[in-house]
C-alpha cells in the first residue's frame, strides 16, 4: 500500500512541475505578440490575392472593396464578429441574422428581442387611442435602417439567403452555404454576385461590357461592369437649357452644368429689365399686375405674370356658405344666406348642424346621446362631444407578466408596463433602466476603459468584461529599469508582469582575464529542491517551484592553442582546461638504434642537452630490445644474427642448400658467392654439369649440359620419313622436318597400286548389292510359300531346306577386301 501511494504521489508530483514549467514558459515568453502579427501579415496577404483580380488587373477601385475585406477579414478570425446587442463573440454554429444595411451581423435571439423591444418602446408614448393601430418600424441596433413589423427575422438562413439553417462546415465560411452568392448588385446592373456565399456588401460587378463615354462622343471599350461609366475628357458640347450656348466642360455624366453666362433679361410681364443667369430667363419682378379687368370695377390682383389676367372672381353665380343655393349678382354685391338650415356633418360626423345657414366654422355637437365607456361595463348619457371614462380600473397583466394594467377604464389593449425594471444586470455593476420587461435584460450600456500598464493605450469595453478581457497591445517600449547588471536593458513592448529575460550578452570579466560570452544570467528561474520533504501526497507544497536567482558565469569556453606532451599537435581547448595533454598517439621519437620508433603514447619528454633538436629520445622513452630487421641483400633467405643495430649489418656466410636447373641434383653453395654473382656467374653456379634430361617438342631428349629456361628448338636427331602409301622411306634430321623444309612424295608405282585398290573397292560393292538384291528375293519367296497356309504341313521334314550360315553367306565379301589390302601393301 505504501509503494502504490508513493508511486502515485510521484506521478502526480511530476505533473504538477510539468504544470508549473509551461506556466512559467507561458508567462515569460514574448513571442506570442510576433506570432500575432505574423498571422495577421499573412492573412492580408491572402486576401490581397483574393481581391486582386477587382483592383490591379483592370480599373478597379480599392476604395470600394474596403467594407467586403473587412467583413471577410472578421469571418476568417475565430471570436472577431462581435453581437453589438449582447457585446459576445459570434460563433460557428450560433444562428445569426445579417442587416440588409450595414451588412453587421447579430445573434437570431437578440435581433429578435430588440426588434420587439424597440416596438414596444416607439408605441409607449402613444395615446391609448391610437395603441396597437398603425405598424411602427423597428430600426437595426448600427445603423438604424428600419424594418418593418412583419420583417422581423424568425428563422436562421446563410447570407445568401438560399439555404435555412446552414449545416457547419469547417472549411467554409462561418454561416456560409457554400453555393454562389446570386444576390443582385446594388445599384442594379443586370449581373448577379459570382463570389461564394460571403458576409458583408458584394464587390463591384467584375463583368465586362463594352460602353462608349458620357456625351457618347469616343469608341465604345471593353471595362468593368461596375466602372463603365467613364470619360474621354473631350468638350461636351451639348445645348444648354438656355438654347444659345453649348457646354463648355469635359465629358461628365448627368445633366449639364447651367449656363454660366450673365444676359440682360425682361421679366414675365415684361415691366422690368434686369442682368441675370443666361440658365434662368424667366424671372418675376414684385409688382402686383394691376390691369383693369373685363368687369369694369376691380383690377388684378396678381404679382407678374404672363398672359391675360382673366375674367372677374366674383362675377358668374355664385353660392351661399351652405352651398345649397346660387346667387347670380354683379361683382360688386356679397353672396346673401339662403336662411335654410345648413346641413353640414360635425365633427362628431353623427349629427347635422342645425344653424341657419351662415358663414364662419360650425359650433360643437351639443346632442344628448347614451354614450357606452371604453371598457364597456358602463352607460352613461351626456353631450356628444364628450367623452365618458368610467372608474373601473383593468386587472390584466401587462406585457411584463408581473403588474397589473390599473388604468381606468381600459379597452383591454393594454400598454407596456411604465415600471422600471431594476434588476442587476450582468456586469454586477449597475441596474437596468429599461422599462418592466420579460426575460434577461440588455447588455449594460455603460463602457469601462481598459489600460495597458504604461496607461498610453486604452481601449473601451462593456461594463462588466474587464475582468475577462485582455488589456491592449500597446507599441510602446516598455520603460521599467533593468533588473540586471546591464545599463540598459532590451527594446520590448509595454506589457504586464516581469519583464522577459534578458538575452544580452554577459559580458563579465572572468578569472582568465575573458569576458563571458553566454546570454545574461542574473534573473535566472532555478527549481527549488530539498529545502521542505512533503510528509505524503496530502501535503502541497508551500514554496513555490521556482525562484529567480543571479547564476555563476560557466567556465570559459574561449579557444587556446595548446601543444600535446610529444609536440606532435597544436589543438584550440577551452580557456578552463587550456592544460599539456596526451593526444593518444604513439611517440614517434627515433630509438638509439636508429631503426624503430617509441611505441609509447603521447608522453613528456625530457631534453637531455637544451640545444638537441626537440624531436630527439628522451629517457622516458622505451628501449628498443628487438632482433635486427634490415633488409638482407637480394636472395640471402638469413636474418642477421646481431640484434637491433645502427649501420650496416655483416656479411652471410652460411651454405645455401639448392638444386639444380633440371632439378635432379642438390648443390650446396656459400651464400655470400651465391648473392654477389651475376647472372652468367649464377647460371655456372647452379648447373651440375650434366645432359638435361628434359624431352623435346618432337619426342627427343634435350642434347645440351644442364641449364636455365627452356631448351633449344633445333633438334639433331635422324628421323625416318615416308610418304603418303608408306611405301617409300628416308632418314632425314628432325628439325628440318619440324620446321616442314623437307617432304617425301610418291613415284609411279605408288600411284599404280592406288588404283588397283580402288578398282578392287569397287568390284567388292557391286558384289554386296548383288547379295542383299539375292537375300531379298529369297525373303520374297518364303513369305509367299507361308501365305498358301497349310501346305507346309504335308511336306516332309526331310524335304525342309537347311539355311545356310552368317560365314558361307558373307564370306565372300569379306575376303576380296582383306586380299585387296594385302596386295596393295605388298
Amino acid at each position: 500500500t505504501e509503494l502504490s501511494s508513493q508511486k502515485k504521489f510521484d506521478e502526480i508530483k511530476k505533473a504538477n512541475q510539468a504544470a508549473a514549467k509551461k506556466l512559467v514558459e507561458d508567462q515569460f515568453s514574448s513571442s506570442s505578440e510576433d506570432d500575432d502579427e505574423d498571422a495577421e501579415v499573412k492573412q492580408g496577404k491572402i486576401l490581397a490575392k483574393t481581391f486582386t483580380i477587382y483592383t490591379s488587373q483592370t480599373d478597379g477601385d480599392a476604395s470600394e472593396l474596403e467594407r467586403t475585406r473587412q467583413y471577410m477579414n472578421e469571418a476568417f478570425q475565430s471570436g472577431a464578429m462581435t453581437c453589438l446587442i449582447c457585446i459576445a463573440s459570434v460563433k460557428r454554429n450560433q444562428a445569426v441574422w445579417s442587416c440588409c444595411g450595414c451588412f453587421c451581423i447579430f445573434h437570431l435571439v437578440c435581433i429578435q428581442k430588440w426588434a420587439k423591444d424597440s416596438l414596444f418602446l416607439v408605441s409607449s408614448p402613444l395615446t391609448d387611442d391610437d395603441f396597437g393601430k398603425k405598424d411602427y418600424p423597428w430600426p437595426c441596433p448600427k445603423c438604424r435602417f428600419e424594418y418593418k413589423r412583419s420583417e422581423t427575422p424568425s428563422r436562421y438562413y446563410c447570407y445568401c439567403g438560399k439555404v435555412e439553417n446552414p449545416t457547419l462546415d469547417p472549411w467554409l465560411v462561418p454561416h456560409s452555404c457554400g453555393q454562389i452568392c446570386e444576390r443582385e448588385f446594388k445599384p442594379s446592373c443586370g449581373h448577379k454576385c459570382l463570389l461564394l456565399c460571403h458576409p458583408g456588401p458584394c464587390p463591384p460587378c467584375p463583368k465586362m461590357v463594352t460602353t462608349t463615354c458620357h456625351c457618347k462622343k469616343a469608341k465604345p471599350v471593353p471595362r468593368r461592369c461596375s466602372a463603365k461609366e467613364w470619360s474621354c475628357r473631350l468638350p461636351c458640347g451639348r445645348t444648354l437649357l438656355c438654347g444659345q450656348h453649348t457646354c463648355e466642360n469635359s465629358c461628365h455624366a448627368g445633366d449639364c452644368q447651367p449656363c454660366p453666362r450673365v444676359s440682360k433679361q425682361r421679366c414675365i410681364c415684361g415691366r422690368q429689365t434686369a442682368e441675370r443667369l443666361c440658365a434662368s430667363p424667366q424671372w418675376q419682378c414684385d409688382q402686383v399686375c394691376g390691369k383693369p379687368l373685363p368687369c369694369g370695377n376691380h383690377t388684378c390682383e396678381q404679382v407678374c405674370h404672363s398672359g391675360p389676367c382673366g375674367d372677374c372672381p366674383r362675377s358668374g353665380k355664385r353660392s351661399c356658405p351652405c352651398e345649397k343655393s346660387k346667387f347670380t349678382l354683379p361683382c360688386t354685391e356679397d353672396v346673401p344666406t339662403c336662411g335654410d338650415s345648413c346641413d353640414k356633418v360635425l365633427e362628431c360626423g353623427i349629427h347635422k348642424c342645425s344653424q341657419r345657414c351662415h358663414r364662419g366654422p360650425c359650433e360643437i355637437c351639443r346632442q344628448e346621446v347614451e354614450k357606452q365607456c371604453r371598457c364597456g361595463k358602463h352607460t352613461k348619457r351626456m353631450p356628444c362631444h364628450k367623452p365618458y371614462l368610467c372608474e373601473t380600473k383593468c386587472t390584466k397583466i401587462r406585457d411584463c407578466q408581473k403588474h397589473q394594467c390599473r388604468r381606468k377604464c381600459c379597452s383591454g389593449n393594454c400598454p407596456p408596463c411604465d415600471q422600471v425594471c431594476g434588476r442587476t444586470l450582468g456586469c454586477r455593476n449597475h441596474k437596468c433602466p429599461s422599462g418592466c420587461h420579460r426575460g434577461s435584460c440588455n447588455p449594460c450600456p455603460e463602457t469601462v476603459d481598459v489600460k495597458c500598464n504604461c496607461g498610453k493605450t486604452v481601449i473601451k469595453v462593456p461594463c462588466g468584461r474587464e475582468r475577462t478581457i485582455k488589456p491592449p497591445k500597446c507599441k510602446q517600449l516598455c520603460s521599467r529599469p533593468p533588473t540586471c547588471h546591464h545599463s540598459t536593458q532590451e527594446k520590448h513592448y509595454c506589457h504586464f508582469g516581469r519583464c522577459p529575460p534578458c538575452r544580452q550578452s554577459c559580458q563579465k570579466t572572468l578569472a582568465c582575464g575573458h569576458l563571458c560570452p553566454v546570454s545574461c544570467h542574473d534573473q535566472a528561474l532555478v527549481k527549488q529542491t530539498g529545502l521542505h520533504q512533503s510528509a505524503g501526497p496530502w501535503e502541497q507544497p508551500s514554496e513555490p517551484a521556482f525562484i529567480q536567482t543571479a547564476l555563476p558565469c560557466p567556465p570559459c569556453e574561449v579557444p587556446i592553442p595548446v601543444e600535446c606532451l610529444g609536440q606532435h599537435e597544436v589543438s584550440p581547448l577551452p580557456c578552463h582546461s587550456a592544460n599539456p595533454y596526451s593526444c593518444k598517439r604513439f611517440c614517434g621519437r627515433l630509438l638509439d638504434c636508429q631503426n624503430h620508433t617509441c611505441m609509447k603514447e603521447c608522453h613528456h619528454v625530457t631534453k637531455l642537452n637544451s640545444s638537441a633538436d626537440g624531436k630527439k629520445v628522451g629517457l622516458e622513452c622505451s628501449r628498443c630490445e628487438e632482433e635486427c630487421t634490415k633488409p638482407r641483400p637480394s636472395g640471402c633467405p638469413h636474418r642477421c644474427v646481431l640484434p637491433c643495430h645502427p649501420g650496416d649489418c655483416p656479411s652471410c656466410l652460411q651454405m645455401l642448400k639448392i638444386k639444380c636447373h633440371c632439378k635432379l641434383s642438390i648443390l650446396y653453395i656459400e651464400c655470400l658467392k651465391l648473392t654477389c654473382a651475376d647472372l652468367k656467374e649464377k647460371e655456372l653456379l647452379i648447373s651440375c654439369k650434366n645432359q638435361c634430361p628434359k624431352e623435346l617438342p618432337c619426342g627427343h631428349r634435350c642434347k645440351e649440359i644442364c641449364h636455365s629456361g627452356s631448351c633449344p628448338l633445333n633438334c639433331s636427331q635422324k628421323v625416318k620419313l615416308r610418304c603418303l602409301c608408306k611405301r617409300l622411306k628416308k632418314e632425314i634430321q628432325c628439325s628440318k622436318i619440324q620446321e616442314g623444309q623437307v617432304s617425301l612424295e610418291c613415284d609411279a608405282l605408288c600411284k599404280e597400286m592406288k588404283r588397283k585398290a580402288a578398282e578392287i573397292k569397287e568390284a567388292e560393292a557391286k558384289a554386296a548389292i548383288e547379295e542383299e538384291k539375292r537375300r531379298q528375293q529369297a525373303e520374297l519367296e518364303a513369305f509367299e510359300n507361308r501365305l498358301k497356309g497349310r501346305r507346309k504341313n504335308k511336306r516332309r521334314k526331310d524335304e525342309v531346306e537347311v539355311e545356310q550360315s552368317s560365314w558361307q553367306k558373307y564370306k565372300n565379301l569379306i575376303m576380296l577386301p582383306v586380299f585387296g589390302v594385302a596386295v596393295v601393301m605388298v
